[in-house]
């Protein structure tokens, strides 16, 4: 993948970032006594359990999001559109973790970044093409 570095490093860091929490919700589970295949039970499990969900959902739109905005619209954009996702993900865990009414900020940026990463290169597409 020469001369897409920064992307590459980006796109990674999204997936260690769920991957670690997927590690979190593994422990939370031995923390919480719940066992498997049970996804309730203990409100501060279904916590670790919905923010891992959540994250898979949101890296659904995310990952090709980013890779067709950063190649269609602005390279370097698109990286720090990226990197603000995976730090907006990290703001949404620790608020959700700490107490589910503190998810709303790390939640509506992430949303924020990801319409913008899918809406502005469907425009920039669109425009383009006529």
């Amino acid at each position: 993948m020469e001369g897409f570095h920064e992307l590459s490093l980006v796109t990674l860091l999204a997936l260690l970032e769920y991957s670690i929490l997927g590690v979190m919700v593994g422990r939370a589970r031995q923390t919480y006594g719940v066992e498997p295949p049970a996804t309730t039970g203990n409100p501060d499990f279904e916590r670790y359990f919905r923010v891992h969900v959540n994250t898979l959902e949101a890296l659904i739109v995310f990952i090709p999001a980013v890779w067709i905005f950063s190649l269609a619209v602005n390279y370097h954009l698109g990286v720090l559109l990226g990197l603000l996702f995976v730090i907006a993900r990290i703001v949404y865990a620790a608020g959700y973790l700490s107490a589910a009414s503190k998810r709303s900020t790390g939640a509506a940026a992430s949303a924020l970044i990801n319409a913008i990463l899918v809406l502005v290169p469907l425009i920039w597409i669109i425009i383009k093409a006529l």
